[in-house]
């Protein structure tokens, strides 16, 4: 029996590989159960069909488009864009063939925004970008081909007065009326030629201001110019509208007409502190021995940029002894103007170089004696020094008779508006109780400090294109 056993198994083995085989379960092919449609006849049988084989999930999602929008980042372009997002190429050549549409596609700066609607294999739907902000480019891909539209998006400008007294600095004034630091700065520049908002500035100062808000279906985007504005500095009062003459660009004139642009800025350095006062027999700080100040040192970190005062031509620009990096420029009328110890000099600025009011001629430093950065500031005339800060700086000319009808006719309820102006806020007390944003964003102007009055109907708000 010994002998046998193996034999055994081997056989039983092959008899259960026999039988497995033999009931193996036919192959069949699932398909979906016969279609049967209410109204055939009875005793017939729907017709069939073997369903088409799956495409391939890519085939499959070709057709299927997606939108993405693409921030512009520094130097960017639009090859560059379509290589990263893998689009097709052909399609930017088409739509750069389109008429009148290259300047508007290619031209971009970082922070623009560019929507486009393309399919899994690249290939562009729709492609659209703001140009500016009262258009935007739009590309359709048509049975024909790329069809371009530019859509219009107009703005409405509505009016604000607001009106904030001043504490301890004419931003936090602002701040504490919903004042933005852009409309801040417009007032400031406004009155620059008759106040130095670092040296003159007083507890107690107060302004109106009345100014543009502009707004895109109904969505706050920002603010525009200064309409007037009144500030009252040491109990004196100033009064400004902006005015447009017959084929001139804005500027600001008093009620009466008369520019307030001046000749020379009050002060060459924006909001800086003044370190040391015009003052013929002051004690040195570093050769401690009395040596007059005939000018004016504004103290600034240094590169704080620094604005010619007046148009004039550069008769000086280099080392100049105490002065260090100095230069000098010779306007009209026998007035002359020093600037020192700036850390260095506008590009391409020469001697013989002409330069306008306002332009940036150098940049705050500590060269020659000087003790820290600051701006040495002197202001001659025929050759003599005055006070920076008191001399009468000439004007500009005033109106013609004939633009000051228009004139009037535009100041007057401009200046209406400012005439009851809302209740000035003292900055510290309302900055404490509750901050403001820096850009205001209200709902409409009814929720503003005050909105101007009646007089202003026509004008409060105005859709544009431009």
């Amino acid at each position: 029996m010994t002998r046998v056993a193996p034999f055994a198994a081997a056989a039983s083995a092959l008899l259960l590989l026999w039988h497995a085989a033999r009931d193996r379960p036919a192959v069949t092919v699932n398909a979906p159960a016969p279609l049967v449609y209410p109204n055939s006849a009875p005793g017939t049988k729907a017709a069939v069909t073997a369903p088409a084989p799956a495409a391939p999930i890519a085939a499959q999602q070709a057709g299927v488009a997606s939108t993405i929008e693409v921030i512009v980042g520094r130097n960017d372009t639009m090859d560059a864009i379509f290589r990263r997002m893998a689009l097709d190429k052909s399609d930017l050549a088409a739509i750069r063939n389109l008429p009148g549409i290259r300047q508007s596609l290619d031209f971009m700066k970082p922070g623009d925004a560019i929507k486009v609607t393309h399919t899994t294999g690249g290939e562009i739907k729709e492609l659209s970008r703001k140009v500016s902000e009262t258009q935007t480019l739009k590309v359709v891909r048509e049975d024909a081909g790329f069809a371009a539209e530019m859509i219009s998006n107009p703005v409405e400008t509505r009016i604000r007065t607001a009106g904030a007294a001043i504490d301890s600095s004419l931003f936090q004034a602002a701040e504490a009326s919903a004042i933005s630091d852009v409309v801040a700065l417009k007032l400031a520049n406004v009155f620059a030629w008759d106040i130095d908002f670092v040296l003159d500035i007083r507890h107690g100062d107060h302004f109106t201001v009345a100014y543009e808000q502009i707004y895109q279906n109904g969505k706050y985007l920002r603010d525009g110019e200064v309409l007037a504005a009144e500030f009252v500095n040491s109990g004196k009062v100033y009064r400004a509208v902006r005015f447009a003459p017959d084929g001139g660009s804005a500027s600001y004139f008093t009620p009466d007409g008369k520019p307030m642009r001046k000749a020379f800025l009050r002060a060459p350095v924006d909001f800086t502190r003044v370190s040391s006062v015009f003052d013929p027999a002051r004690m040195h700080p570093i050769l401690n021995r009395i040596r007059g100040h005939m000018g004016t040192d504004y103290a600034a970190p240094t590169g704080t940029p620094v604005h010619a005062a007046g148009e004039g031509r550069v008769s000086f620009e280099g080392t100049r002894g105490g002065y260090g990096n100095a230069i000098m420029l010779l306007h009209s009328n026998s007035v002359s103007t020093l600037y020192g110890h700036m850390s260095r000099f506008a590009k391409n600025l020469r001697v013989g170089s002409h330069v306008s009011q306002g332009e940036v001629i150098g940049y705050v430093g500590m060269t020659g004696l000087a003790t820290g950065p600051h701006l040495h500031y002197e202001y001659l005339m025929n050759g003599v020094h005055m006070n920076p800060q008191t001399v009468r700086l000439p004007g500009a000319e005033p109106l013609r008779a004939d633009a000051l009808v228009k004139f009037h006719s535009t100041a007057t309820p401009l200046l209406s508006s400012l005439a009851n102006p809302p209740q000035p806020a003292a900055a510290s007390t309302s900055m404490a109780a509750a901050p403001q944003p820096a850009t205001p964003q209200p709902a409409a102007p009814t929720t503003a400090a005050s909105v101007a009055p009646q007089s202003l109907s026509d004008t409060q708000s105005k859709t544009s294109v431009n």
